[in-house]
Parts: structure tokens; C-alpha cells; sequence
């Protein structure tokens, strides 16, 4: 699932840094956007 960050953070040893788009697993994701971290970006 590709999501926007909101926040800084650091996922598997990588930098996810805020503002830019991620390709993220599933049910991390929705954990993320439930918590205000990232939310959903769309798709191309």
C-alpha cells in the first residue's frame, strides 16, 4: 500500500522521511494511518 508520510521514522533499517511516498505493507500501513503517522497516498 503506498502511503504519505506525516512524520519521520525508520521501517527495516530504512529512513522514511516526511512529505515523500512509501510503498508500505498492508497492515503496517493501516496501523500507520490509524495513529496519524502517514496517510494514504494515491494510486497511479
Amino acid at each position: 500500500m503506498k502511503v504519505k508520510m506525516n512524520v519521520q521514522t525508520a521501517y527495516h533499517g530504512q529512513l522514511l522521511r516526511a512529505g515523500k511516498t512509501y510503498d508500505i505493507e498492508e497492515s503496517v500501513a493501516e496501523r500507520w494511518i490509524a495513529s496519524k503517522i502517514a496517510e494514504k497516498a494515491e494510486e497511479e
